[in-house]
């Protein structure tokens, strides 16, 4: 397995930026990916927030699957951490973020208001990994489209405030990464996700990991997709013949990098259905401590 990573220069710059900008705000939120929920938080967001108050928003849940959406989602009450699953184009986003973001400050609001301090919105930093949805869910939250959006990582490039309502102002901040990721799992997730430039990484070994899991637990779903028989799938057929397999049934002959690419944008398209590639069971497995 290919050991992926992504740490250009500028991503080093957005988290001196977010650091700099953190006492600015109330509160942080950080959007991770519904279908990668563990391996797309960014662990740099915790340390610079340091006390600050965060906002989990689940983003892309309607890509997700969601048995294991609910599983995530308990998981991270039971840890305390306060959270969302939001599909960002439903109509109500806004009411929802700000109702939550106020219960989450009711306490520190209240004590402005003690001390006879003028009302003010909430300021909150809008941060998450390259192509998590982010500037999509912005532009729902101020009902205009003031950041840029694209399904590919780094269109975001530079910090900007926004107005969502007299209750909540946002501060956008580009998508970023971190130096090292715990695992080449993690990395192999992120590909998937589209959190990292499709250029810097082996297409064919991205596509052997999501068949690997895709054989594992729902192999249903290739053989819907690709039209493929037991036979294809059977036990001893190996995972680079299978990829051979949807090759041809793709009708690249044996381009397999270009059936590699199209298996991957099928699988962030949702159309192999939805799905999410890690559950909290996972984390004890692996001996991660959260």
């Amino acid at each position: 397995m290919a050991v992926i990573q992504w740490f250009p220069g500028h991503m080093a710059k957005a988290l001196r930026q977010i650091r700099e900008q953190m006492p600015l705000v109330d509160i942080v939120f950080e959007l991770v990916d519904a279908r990668v929920p563990y391996s797309s938080q960014n662990p740099e967001v915790a340390l610079a927030a340091g006390n600050k108050p965060r906002l989990l928003i689940m983003t892309k849940t309607d890509l997700a699957d969601r048995e294991r959406l609910a599983e995530w989602l308990q998981f991270f009450k039971e840890k305390g951490q306060p959270v969302l699953a939001l599909d960002s184009r439903q109509h109500n986003v806004a009411k929802l973020v700000t109702a939550k973001s106020k219960e989450i400050l009711h306490d520190k609001m209240a004590e402005e208001a003690a001390k006879g301090l003028k009302k003010r919105p909430i300021r909150a930093m809008c941060v998450g990994v390259p192509n998590v949805g982010k500037s999509t869910l912005l532009n729902h939250l101020v009902k205009k489209n003031v950041a840029v959006t694209g399904n590919r990582p780094g269109v975001t490039t530079g910090q900007q405030w926004l107005r969502s309502s007299a209750d909540l102002e946002l501060l956008d901040t580009p998508g970023v990464l971190w130096h090292k990721f715990a695992s080449a799992k993690q990395g192999q997730m992120l590909a998937l996700s589209g959190a990292i430039k499709d250029s810097l990484y082996p297409k064919d070994d991205v596509a052997l990991f999501a068949l690997r899991y895709l054989r594992e637990h729902q192999p249903e779903k290739l053989q819907e997709r690709y039209r493929l028989s037991d036979a294809d799938l059977a036990e001893e057929v190996t995972d680079p013949d299978l990829l051979l397999t949807i090759t041809q049934k793709m009708g690249f002959r044996d381009d397999y990098d270009r059936a590699s690419e199209r298996l991957i944008f099928d699988l962030r398209k949702g159309k192999l259905g939805p799905i999410t590639m890690e559950v909290p069971a996972d984390l004890n497995a692996e001996g991660i401590n959260e």
